[in-house]
């Protein structure tokens, strides 16, 4: 879907609130962060056998997983009062 909010959707938006500028430059160039990312994997992905591949992306997933599952806690954890037993 990036080359679609860069091609039809920045600039419409960029028209109608100018003030936008740095925010839509910003999200253009995460975009193509991760474009190079996804491709950079791709090659990586494309060396290793399948069950390497199945690994790897097995291992990816949890990896992602546990990182959200922490982010959220994380939120939680520092609303607790730990001053109280």
């Amino acid at each position: 879907h990036h080359p679609k909010e860069t091609e039809l959707l920045f600039p419409r938006v960029l028209a109608a609130v100018p003030e936008l500028g740095v925010a839509v430059a910003r999200l253009d160039r995460d975009h193509e962060y991760t474009e190079r990312q996804v491709r950079e994997i791709q090659h990586l992905l494309g060396q290793l056998s399948e069950a390497e591949c199945r690994q790897y992306l097995s291992e990816a997933m949890f990896m992602s997983f546990t990182r959200y599952e922490n982010d959220r806690l994380d939120g939680v954890m520092k609303k607790l009062d730990t001053s109280e037993p």
